[in-house]
């Protein structure tokens, strides 16, 4: 799929092996965030169009579940081998969509390559156990089946790498799947469809339902769906959780972050100000593992926001396409939002250090930027707990700076918040740094890293409001959350076994 295939196309569903043109006649628009045109239209699925994809998992569900896991793993195998041989394609279609840099946008499939080749390795955690003679001629028996159908809801900002977190381990498990991507960016989605057909996947496993609300509620109420895997925004992710887990469905919802770093005063302030930089405005802030507030103890904070300034004013932002360190933000309404968050927090007494509401962006192979959905990136200092800026997750390039005079005050403010995803400490302390990984309230941890996504044999997932459900996306979580158990109790017949005893079984 080329460039030129994206700017006239209509993009349609994806449902047992073929492309699916729906009944609904809703589209919504897909634009390109750096300039602002429209570049091509996404069908929006109704009732019947996601009722046709969960049909077309239901129905390829018993074939695939008794596929051995040699000729899975050949499949998942082979689709390893497409997506590293054609990644290119993959980016240059995040970059159109999305807007994140080409480089940003290969990061984002390496790290969702990283899940592929782990499920490519899994068939050791899909054994089960067994112990002879628990009872006299007696053998016990545990093994691990896959569910059925399953439903991934991916959310905008990742488009590739989110539903490569969930689809390689379901399939590998054994289950088939209906994938509703974002309507923002869905041509990624219909791309990876493709490449497992390709790989071999029979049709039907993997089906792709672009859509809105509608499909999404469909998914959590058809009773042929067993498990539902989301990522997105808090209040969504417990709508997903709330009506799925009514519907009798194994639910993990992913929700929102406000991620905070803390800085010690004997942090080396340079790679502690590159880091920030780093995990601040990547992807423009459109990370769910993004440091959107810095926590600075002790008398540092002059000299590391300085430092952090000098860096951030040598960033270019512009077309991911040409030579940008930053890209556009995703729709202009988000863009517009923002912005007022920037507004609000100046208004509310913070400092603004580096404003990007009035940011000049470059060009790029996409033509005129003029009507690009553009925040720079922005640093706001002097930021206190009750102001919005601190409080909400914005999701975009703001870095707010919060000063604190001990250590106890930034690891209370940090387990306080209501979100719980990712954390980061900076210090040469290796004491201070083992009791905040033991005491801070957040599900991931870095030390003197300030993205910890943990890599694929481990699993991703956070606390408190950054996650609905029990389980943790991929990794051995991720294979438990995919199969249930089942036990079996064995006795061949024995002629010394027969007689009636309604007594109820006992050991012996």
């Amino acid at each position: 799929m080329t460039l030129t295939d994206i700017s006239t196309q209509t993009i349609d569903h994806w449902i047992a092996g073929a492309t699916y043109i729906g009944a609904s006649g809703d589209y919504a628009p897909v634009t390109n965030p750096a300039t602002g045109v429209v570049t091509g239209r996404v069908a929006l699925a109704g009732v019947a169009d996601t009722q046709a994809g969960i049909a077309a998992a239901r129905e390829a569900f018993p074939a695939w579940r008794d596929t051995s896991l040699a000729k899975r793993t050949g499949v998942m195998f082979a689709f390893r081998e497409i997506l590293n041989a054609r990644k290119e394609e993959l980016a240059a279609i995040l970059t159109a969509e999305h807007g994140k840099v080409h480089s940003d946008a290969l990061g984002e499939i390496a790290r969702g390559q990283e899940v592929v080749e782990f499920a490519c390795g899994m068939n050791h955690l899909l054994k089960g156990e067994s112990s002879e003679n628990v009872s006299s001629m007696v053998d016990v028996s545990s093994i691990r089946q896959p569910l059925g159908p399953v439903a991934v809801i991916s959310p905008f900002n990742f488009p590739a790498m989110v539903p490569m977190w969930f689809f390689p381990i379901a399939i590998m498990a054994g289950n088939t799947v209906v994938l509703k991507p974002s309507e923002k960016d869905p041509s990624s989605a219909l791309w990876i469809a493709r490449a497992l057909a390709e790989a071999g996947l029979p049709d039907g496993v993997f089906n792709v339902v672009n859509g809105d609300k509608t499909a999404v509620d469909e998914l959590l109420s058809n009773p042929a769906v067993k498990a539902v895997s989301f990522v997105g925004s808090t209040p969504i992710a417990e709508y997903v959780y709330r009506v799925g887990t009514a519907n009798g469905k194994r639910v993990q919802a992913l929700g929102g972050a406000k991620n905070h770093a803390i800085v010690l005063p004997d942090a080396d302030l340079d790679i502690t100000a590159d880091a920030m930089v780093n995990a601040g405005f990547g992807s423009a802030g459109e990370r769910c593992m993004a440091v959107s507030a810095l926590v600075a103890v002790g008398d540092i904070a002059d000299e590391l926001v300085a430092k952090i300034a000098e860096r951030t004013r040598t960033l270019v932002t512009g077309d991911g396409t040409g030579r940008a360190d930053m890209g556009p933000l995703i729709t202009r309404a988000h863009r517009d939002k923002v912005a007022g968050y920037i507004e609000a927090g100046e208004s509310a007494g913070a400092t603004v250090v580096v404003d990007g509401r009035y940011v000049t962006a470059t060009e790029g192979d996409a033509g005129d930027v003029t009507d690009g959905f553009w925040v720079g990136p922005t640093l706001l200092d002097h930021v206190t707990p009750e102001m919005s800026v601190y409080t909400d997750e914005i999701f975009g390039p703001v870095l707010s700076v919060i000063r604190v005079d001990t250590y106890e005050e930034g690891l209370e403010l940090i387990s306080n918040c209501q979100y719980g995803n990712g954390t980061a400490i900076f210090t040469q302390d290796g004491g201070a740094a083992r009791r905040f990984q033991n005491e801070v309230e957040v599900g991931m941890v870095g030390v003197n890293v300030p993205i910890p996504v943990p890599s694929a044999h481990f699993s991703f997932g956070g606390w408190k409001a950054s996650l609905f459900g029990d389980t943790h996306a991929y990794g051995p979580e991720g294979v438990h959350f995919f199969t249930r158990g089942k036990v079996v109790t064995t006795r061949w017949q024995d002629p010394a076994n027969r007689g009636i005893n309604l007594g109820f079984p006992q050991n012996v």
